[in-house]
């Protein structure tokens, strides 16, 4: 087959200008993503020059170049100007960095913490500017929430209120459902669900005034089941359905809502193993006699165990978190998901694609692998039976028949 002339010489200069005028207009962020784009882009260019003809070639060229290049370029950032913006949960982690983070770029931060002389809101008042302000706030109190609404209409009466980061969140046990006391999911679901819609529902005149942006911290354990999470696991669910309806219902005021999964960072809770080693220690005190018999102190020791090691394993950089969360407060065309952290995208494949049973292997190895409860060992008794000879001290002798009242 007749091939057309490729380009060569000043022809191919003109080319390559271009593209690095188009690069440099695309604001790329030189790093490996970039560079294995261009790789690729090479190694496709040498493959249409041999199996298509020039017109074909230019075409599959031009539609994988847009795409890798709207893939890796900045979006466009909205100015920072006079944009105020409230944070919850800023006491430590990425609370406490997004607010640094913020400040440093103008915006007008309201903080909000647990206790104003915590050691995050220390460090905040004395690495911040005076533009930013502390408020105490507790999730679970009405009174703290009205109290910060009350605050920030009034402060932010000639500015607005740009932004609205849900950051706050709770977890304090770990274990089986069976296992898990049920004020410690009706705890989770106060501060990480009904606090956050009594926040935002409060929040909504001013955003919907200024067109701004809603920002939640969600987590991957809303998405997926991950082992011995389920208080914390399904109140995260929960919120995230919640902004995806506010999603749908505030497109007429023009304000946007995006919602941050996170993978495993080093935040305050997760570094401090005491309080863990101090919750393990409370479940087990306070466990069902006949629970801590079917399961067992090594059941729930393993648990804790594995849990320790995987966030051993977690990421002391909090910045890919903190970046997200300002690329959903600034960009112009605002994501509705975002993912950072090491392994999501393998995750959310294994969940979405795999079978169920790989799904629970992969959970199972990434995160905690159950171990048989001690009932379930062998050489251990029946549980069932054990139970009804419990129930009944005074047995039938083999072979008699019940005596039945008439």
């Amino acid at each position: 087959m007749e091939r057309w002339p490729w380009p060569s010489g000043g022809a191919w200069l003109l080319v390559a200008a271009r593209a690095l005028l188009q690069l440099l207009r695309a604001d790329l962020r030189l790093g490996r993503p970039l560079l294995a784009a261009l790789a690729l882009l090479a190694a496709l260019d040498w493959l249409c020059q041999r199996l298509l003809p020039p017109p074909a070639a230019l075409a599959v060229l031009a539609a994988a170049g847009w795409i890798a290049l709207s893939r890796l370029a900045r979006p466009p950032r909205l100015p920072v100007a006079t944009r105020a913006v409230l944070i919850t949960g800023c006491d430590s982690g990425f609370g406490k960095e997004t607010a640094k983070k913020l400040d440093s770029m103008g915006f007008t931060v309201l903080a909000t913490v647990l206790e104003l002389n915590s050691p995050g809101a220390l460090e905040l008042r004395a690495s911040c500017s005076p533009r930013l302000k502390l408020l105490q706030m507790d999730l679970t109190k009405p009174a703290d929430i009205s109290r910060v609404l009350e605050f920030t209409k009034a402060y932010t009466a000639s500015m607005g209120l740009w932004g609205l980061v849900n950051n706050a969140g709770y977890n304090e046990v770990v274990a089986d459902v069976e296992l898990s006391p049920v004020a410690m999911f009706r705890t989770c679901m106060e501060v990480n669900f009904f606090g956050v819609l009594e926040l935002t529902k409060g929040l909504l005149p001013l955003l919907r005034h200024s067109r701004g942006r809603i920002v939640t911290v969600g987590s991957p354990a809303g998405d997926m089941p991950y082992p011995c999470l389920a208080a914390y696991g399904t109140s995260k669910a929960a919120v995230v359905l919640l902004m995806d309806t506010f999603s749908c219902e505030l497109i007429p005021w023009g304000v946007k809502v995006s919602v941050i999964q996170p993978g495993c960072f080093k935040t305050g809770s997760v570094i401090n193993v005491d309080q863990w080693e101090q919750r393990k220690e409370l479940l087990l005190a306070n466990l069902p006699r006949e629970l801590l018999q079917a399961y067992g102190k090594d059941y729930i020791e393993h648990l804790h165990r594995q849990f320790l090691h995987s966030l051993s394993m977690a990421l002391a950089d909090l910045s890919p978190v903190v970046d997200a969360i300002t690329d959903a407060l600034l960009a112009a065309r605002p994501r509705r998901r975002y993912y950072p952290g090491r392994g999501l995208r393998l995750m959310y494949f294994i969940h979405y694609y795999l079978p169920e049973s790989l799904r629970r292997r992969f959970l199972q190895a990434f995160f905690i692998s159950h171990r048989l409860p001690r009932a379930l060992q062998p050489g251990q008794p029946d549980p069932i039976s054990a139970q009804d000879t419990a129930q009944d001290p005074h047995p039938s002798p083999p072979g008699s028949s019940p005596v039945v009242a008439r």
